[in-house]
């Protein structure tokens, strides 16, 4: 198990059911997804810019992030 797991379990669960008096452990709230996004927007004219944001995100995440690129510029959205 991770250790972020390790003590919410140990932890976080003990202290809500505490604090809320929470009869049953599952009534207690879980966190089932987690989502970082980060816009780059001198990626357009500087590649290594993209290259230090992913490598940013990697620290933060633990995981390598997906890059996905827009497919309409914010110009293009605003004129249509």
């Amino acid at each position: 198990m991770s250790r972020l797991k390790d003590k919410y379990l140990s932890e976080v669960v003990k202290g809500l059911q505490e604090k809320y008096n929470y009869k049953n452990i599952m009534q207690i709230p879980k966190v089932t997804k987690i989502v970082i996004n980060m816009a780059v927007g001198e990626a357009v004219t500087n590649s290594k810019a993209l290259d230090a944001a992913v490598g940013d995100m990697t620290i933060i995440s633990g995981q390598k992030p997906i890059i996905t690129k827009a497919k309409k510029s914010i110009a293009a959205f605003i004129g249509s």
